[in-house]
């Protein structure tokens, strides 16, 4: 594959006499919307043929997929990328305070995980959109019996419902039970172990062992790298949408993450957390103000409609551009392509790490997955 930066005066027309490669060819690896009207600094995938030697080399990888859409389209989306995936992950079991779990209407996510030859993976968490949960994992991590309780419902939770391992993913955990979050998991994994399931984590993004934050400070790199199967590293949200516009996931902040991860974590227990989503700030952004958030294929649709010409940031190695809307407010979107993509991709791959995990699924973004399936062979259990 190359990646091709739309000039002024481009055409698909032209790019694709220029290639040899035909213009349906290149509007299918891009799912192209509107490819009479090319922006400039839009980024193309130009499907150029791999040799089989090109297929052999790719590295293996595992692929993470959280969703949390659990509307009567969720199966279809499963179906739609679940040639690329090896996990997926619905989102999710929230703990209670007696060690108990609240349902979620999983069963069509997971009949359809099994059906693309996708292992179910269980998501256990402590918090919610409107709740950060700090208390509600004291309570939970500091009981020995409610502990216990936990780590039973999650086990029968699995077995009835044909999950093959679990993901923890427990933020906002206070400094002090931090110990507490460590023999938890370790309590959790010599039980699930003999039960012949698997233990994952969710890890906040820490450039250093002594990163200041609540959402930091309980996640112990080192514990959860000896003690689990594997992490994810939930290297996204710089871009937070209550915060100010900027990068959500800049690879120059992410790389300084994996600096730190792999010389406490072994690489091949490491996922690379890769957002699916865009968001556009309004222009100025003051406190209170929240982005909108779509998919890429909007953000693009969107610059479309603007007519504005795609920017790309070196440093976070990120698109943006800004526009004005009709009622006169500026406007800054935030989102992914294929540089960006591929920037990612090249730093799986650097890095030597286990895979991806993507959240979350049901924002559309062709791009990503033919660049995925041309850079990895995605290990299906």
């Amino acid at each position: 594959m190359l990646i091709y930066v739309v000039k002024p005066g481009d055409s698909l027309w032209k790019i694709s006499n220029y290639y040899n490669v035909p213009t349906a060819r290149i509007i299918s690896a891009n799912g192209l919307q509107y490819p009479d009207s090319l922006l400039v600094g839009q980024s193309l995938i130009i499907p150029v043929d791999d040799t089989i030697n090109d297929v052999k080399n790719r590295p293996y990888i595992y692929v993470n997929g959280y969703i949390y859409d659990f509307t009567e389209n969720s199966p279809a989306i499963v179906r739609e990328v679940g040639d690329y995936l090896t996990y997926l992950s619905p989102f999710a079991y929230r703990i209670r305070e007696d060690g108990s779990l609240e349902n979620i209407d999983d069963s069509a996510l997971i009949s359809a995980a099994y059906t693309e030859n996708v292992v179910p993976m269980m998501a256990v968490t402590n918090f919610t959109a409107t709740e950060l949960g700090h208390n509600l994992a004291h309570v939970v991590l500091s009981n020995d019996s409610v502990r216990e309780n936990l780590i039973t419902n999650i086990v029968e939770t699995m077995k009835n419902k044909g999950y093959l391992g679990v993901n923890i993913d427990f933020e906002n955990v206070l400094p002090d039970d931090r110990e507490n979050y460590n023999r938890f998991l370790e309590l959790t994994v010599e039980r699930l172990h003999r039960e012949n399931f698997f233990v994952s984590t969710a890890l906040a993004p820490k450039t250093g062992p002594g990163q200041q934050g609540l959402l930091y400070e309980a996640h112990d790199y080192e514990a959860h790298g000896r003690i689990v199967d594997f992490v994810v590293l939930m290297t996204y949200e710089w871009g937070y949408r209550l915060g100010p516009p900027q990068a959500i996931s800049p690879l120059n902040r992410i790389k300084q993450v994996l600096d730190y991860a792999v010389t406490v974590i072994p690489r091949q227990k490491i996922l690379f957390g890769f957002q699916l989503y865009a968001r556009d700030w309004v222009l100025p952004h003051r406190p209170g103000m929240e982005a909108e958030t779509f998919s890429m294929q909007e953000a693009v649709a969107k610059a479309v409609r603007y007519q504005a010409s795609i920017q790309f940031d070196t440093l976070s190695q990120t698109p943006f551009y800004n526009y004005v809307d009709e009622e006169g407010r500026s406007h800054q979107v935030w989102f992914e392509d294929a540089r960006s993509v591929q920037a990612k991709f090249d730093t799986v791959k650097d890095y030597g790490l286990r895979g991806i995990s993507y959240w979350a699924l049901g924002f559309p973004f062709p791009q990503n997955w033919t660049l995925l399936q041309d850079n990895f062979n995605i290990i299906k259990h």
